[in-house]
């Protein structure tokens, strides 16, 4: 209603979309913000992949440590085969290192990889609907308008959610 000018010292939710918006107070056009907000967004994902990576890593490195330590009781139960007492506990490490492995690949970094990969595309979406919605006030759209663009991004549920609140309000 005022122009760009009243969106100045506007409260923000987030310093992704406090930045956008003084882009736009500053007056900064539509290419210009799409494009800094963009490098934004890809370097925020560059940076969650190398954690998802890191993750990932483990997962595939633990079922490796625990053929390590097979083939360590393996090699143990073997140079004691004239011992009949000796080769129970050396199965037992052959065997407790594999199940080991897989249990620490499968159980702790698995979730991890997968739950870091949710948050990662649940800000990549978020951070999407704030370029696209600083697109719409750029280019002077209605805020029912903006508020449709963005609602159709999200789930039922919430949308539903939103839309209740709105219709209170």
């Amino acid at each position: 209603k005022d122009g760009m000018m009243a969106l100045e010292g506007q409260e923000t939710p987030d310093p992704f979309f406090d930045s956008g918006l003084q882009m736009l107070v500053d007056g900064a056009d539509e290419s210009k913000l799409t494009i800094q907000l963009k490098k934004e967004l890809k370097a925020m994902q560059v940076r969650h992949e190398k954690n998802i990576g890191c993750a990932q890593s483990w997962v595939d490195i633990a079922p490796a440590m625990g053929m390590i330590g097979t083939l360590v009781g393996l090699v143990a139960m073997l140079g004691n085969m004239a011992d009949p007492k000796a080769i129970g506990p050396a199965m037992a490490v052959a065997l407790l290192t594999t199940l080991y492995g897989a249990m620490i690949a499968n159980t702790i970094f698995m979730p991890i990889v997968i739950k870091l990969k949710g948050y990662s595309a649940y800000e990549t979406t978020y951070r999407e609907m704030i370029i696209t919605g600083l697109q719409f006030i750029s280019r002077g759209e209605s805020p029912r308008n903006i508020q449709d663009q963005l609602v159709a991004n999200l789930p039922p549920k919430e949308k539903q959610k939103l839309l209740e609140a709105a219709a209170g309000a």
